[in-house]
Formats: structure tokens, sequence, C-alpha cells
């Protein structure tokens, strides 16, 4: 990794962030003088399970490290280390009570995953490996791979062979409404600067714009399909030059058609993360460094390229360093972690408004975890779960922690593609669904039958007379709405 990439931490390729003997002084001081005008804590974050506290266990889970609910109302994830002997990294899926179950430990030929997980439709899980597969690039380790895991853990694997395919992919492929996942590589392409990838369903891998110093380069953050049909993401831009921006937002259709949506002037600090669409159709994300305070910001930024600074962090209760990105929580409210300050300079949960109302909810305090670098993840329970790099009560290796007490902590049902056209089946993830007693409504639409396959997945039909918007699934006990509008494609 770039070594201009002063916020990580010393573990393999120094993805994890750290600080100074000097800067933790500098927060210490800062928590100190704002104690007093410290908001009450109502929210809750407690650790559902200690990692590396059982033989074989994953344990410092990092960015960008995303979590997904599978089918079965379980939550899959990776981490780049394990106990495991000759374990360069785990897949693993644990309960929301807390039981785990390790999936699945890469080898060194296989690679470092620091993905975590998407759900596709087909099923199966979707992430990559830094290195590994094919040995061709500069660091000899492998040029990293995409791989797809069933949910019992058996994986394919697809190699990025370094040259103009792209190398080095950091976060996992997504999947477009048209079925095919979208990805980006840190480095590789035309001019080594990264790329952007599509893989097909059955592996077929294929580039699609490479990354340059006129457009931004090594991307590391996730992408995102917004309202509009368009694949957004970002670019860290870290060795763009001093006459050059140093981090990007940028679209690609599924066309292939590239656009430069915004660059960053004088960028303090590194994008590491990809964005989330709130409910208005902004664009919001996170910079690890920067702001008023050199200590990381909030920002937003329209489809069409506005951006505005939402929040800057001050080092104190408000907590430093947000590595990890947003998550829409229901309601609309956007949440997320720091790395770094809060009450014991541990990191802080916190969440804020589409109008910008920031609010630290809880600190974490090494009991329940340290040092989170992971977007947090909202289950179809209401409840936000997570995993800090950091913590836990006697190993100091991570932890898997839930936040309790928040207002739209209620259940809900989530759409594994948000976008499709009639005709087409929609999946959906919930609880409580009941063969024959269960239906489904499109933006408040005539009920129609589901196909109820556990009492944690459905599918769905879309109707003809289907309008774009939320989705409703009515159960014998509930009725429960969709987190995200679901769009009627023509």
């Amino acid at each position: 990794m770039n070594s201009r990439r002063n916020f990580c931490l010393g573990v393999p390729l120094a993805l994890v962030l750290q600080l100074s003997k000097f800067q933790i002084a500098l927060l210490a001081l800062a928590v100190a003088l704002g104690a007093a005008g410290a908001q009450a804590q109502t929210v809750t974050i407690k650790s559902i399970r200690d990692l590396g506290t059982m033989t074989g266990d994953p344990i410092n889970p990092q960015w960008v490290g995303l979590i997904a609910q599978g089918r079965d109302g379980n939550m899959y994830t990776t981490t780049p280390k394990g106990l495991a002997s000759g374990s360069v990294g785990t897949a693993f899926k644990i309960t929301p009570t807390g039981k785990l179950t390790v999936l699945h430990n890469f080898a060194s030929a296989e690679g470092t995953p620091l993905s975590g997980l998407v759900l596709g439709t087909d099923g199966n899980f979707w992430g990559t490996t830094y290195n590994g597969g094919h040995s061709g690039c500069a660091n000899n380790q492998g040029c990293g791979q995409v791989f797809k895991m069933t949910p019992t853990g058996k994986l394919s694997f697809y190699p990025f062979m370094g040259g103009n395919d792209g190398g080095n992919p950091v976060a996992p492929p997504i999947e477009a409404s048209n079925g095919i996942f979208y990805g980006t590589t840190e480095f590789g392409g035309i001019s080594s600067d990264g790329t952007i990838y599509q893989i097909t369903e059955s592996g077929v891998l294929t580039p699609i714009f490479p990354f340059g110093a006129s457009n931004g380069d090594q991307p590391t953050g996730a992408l995102l399909q917004a309202t509009n049909g368009l694949l957004y993401g970002t670019t860290d831009g870290s060795s763009c030059g001093d006459n050059c921006s140093e981090a990007t937002i940028f679209s690609i259709t599924t066309g292939e058609t590239f656009q430069e949506v915004y660059a960053f002037p004088n960028f303090w600090g590194p994008l590491y993360n990809g964005l989330v669409q709130a409910y208005d159709g902004d664009l919001w994300g996170t910079i690890a460094g920067g702001g008023a305070k050199s200590c990381g910001q909030i920002f937003k930024i329209t489809t069409k390229g506005v951006e505005s600074d939402e929040h800057d962090f001050n080092c104190s209760s408000d907590g430093a360093n947000p590595v990890a990105g947003l998550l829409l929580a229901t309601g609309g409210d956007l949440c997320g972690v720091t790395q770094n300050g809060g009450q014991d300079l541990l990191g802080e949960f916190f969440c804020i408004t589409e109008e910008g109302k920031f609010t630290p909810y809880a600190p974490f305090t090494s009991i329940n975890g340290a040092h989170p670098t992971v977007t947090p993840f909202q289950h179809t329970n209401g409840i936000i779960y997570g995993d800090a790099n950091q913590g836990g009560e006697t190993t100091n290796t991570g932890t898997f922690y839930k936040v309790t007490g928040l207002k739209f902590e209620k259940p809900f049902v989530s759409l594994v593609l948000n976008a499709g056209k009639v005709g087409s089946t929609v999946e959906i993830l919930g609880q409580g669904f009941v063969k024959g007693k269960t239906t489904v409504s499109f933006n408040g639409g005539s009920p129609i039958n589901a196909t109820v396959t556990s009492a944690t997945y459905l599918t769905a039909i879309v109707p003809p007379k289907a309008t774009t918007g939320f989705v409703t699934v009515t159960t014998p006990t509930a009725k429960l709405t969709s987190n995200r509008k679901f769009q009627v494609l023509k």
C-alpha cells in the first residue's frame, strides 16, 4: 500500500490505522476539554462475540470488510487474519446472538481477504483477496482474486493477471440491476493506477475502465448503484501528485461511460470507503482525515457533483478518523464509526440526519471493541451490528458487536437487488415469513402472494402495475417495510 496512507495500522499490508504518541496526547487533551459538554449516552455498544478467544478464530477485522446478511438470517464477512495454522484470513458467519462459525481459512496462495462479503441473487457471497492467485505482480505475492463462496464455505476463484485487467482489489464487487457484478482494483490497468472491472456470475472477468492521474487513482471502496442506474465510486489518489486532486468521486454506466463527478482540491486525508445514497438521492461519504481539526469529516454530494461538508470531527467526544463508510439506517439516519477519538480514544458510534444534525451516541471502551474501521450493518431485525479491529475482554484481537437503544431499532425487510423490471423475481430478506400466509405489496399496490422458502427468505414477481417505492411484506404477525425503495425499470 502507498506509504502516504498515514492512517494505517501495522497489520498485513498496513491497512489498519494508528496514531502517533503526539496525536494521542492531543486527542486526550481534546477529550478532557470537551467532556463537560459531552452528550449523555443513551445508546449502548455490546460485544456479542470476542474474536480470538477460541481455537481457529478470525481476528482483527478491518476495512473494507463489508458485512452481508444471508438468506438464513445470519451475517457473513471476512477478516485478514485468523488463528488457524497457515491462515492469512478467514470467512465466517455469525448469528444475531453471537454464535460464530469459520467457513474458510485462506491459504497464502489464495490471498488475504480485505473485502468482506456481498450477497448475490445467486445465493452466493462475493468477495476479493488483495493478493494471491497469479504471481506476476510487482510484489510477487499475487495480483489478487475475485471469489464467490457458497453459504457452506465452498469457494471458486477468478484471478487478476496484474496487467490491463487490474490487480490488488480491496473491496468486493457489487451486483448491479443487470445481474452483472462490478468492482475496482487498487493497482494494475494501463497506468498501474487501478481499474473498474465487471464479472459475470459464471466468472468471466473483464476490465472496463483504467484509472490514471487525470481521473483519480487507487480506488479501494466498494461501488454503489444509485437510483438513477449509475455506478458511483471513490478514488484515494495517493500517487496522483501535487498538481492534481488527491481523491475523486466518479460515475460509470453499465455501458462503460465514465465521468468524474467531483475532485477534492487540496485534499487532507484519505477516502478509503465507498458512498451511500440517502433517501433524498444525495450521496454521502467519510474522509478519514482533513476537516477543520484534521480529524476527518462527513460530506455529501449530489449526483450532479455539488459537494458540501456536513460535519468536521473535533477529535474529542464525537470521535476522530472515520475510516469506515456510512450506513443508511431505516428512517433515513446515516450512521457510522470513527477509528479513534471518543471517551477512551478507541472510537465512537454516531449518526447524522439528512439535515446535518450530528449525534455521537456511544464510545468504544475496549471491552466492547476498539478502533473499528468496518462500516456498520443493520440486520433486518432492526439492530445495527459491526466488528472492531481490537478490543475484547481478554485478547484485544477484535469483537463483533451490536448497538442497541436507537430510535429506529425495529424489524424491516431488505431487498437483495433494489431494482428490476415487471415480471422479474425480487429476493427479500427478513423474518417471520410463513408459507401461504405472507403477501408482498409494491409501493402500496395490491398484495400478491409470496414464494416463501424459509422464515427469513422469500421471492415475489414484480406485478404489471408495480410502481417505484417501498415494498411491504405482510406476515401473520407483522407488516414489514423495506429499508430501500424498489426501482421499477422500463
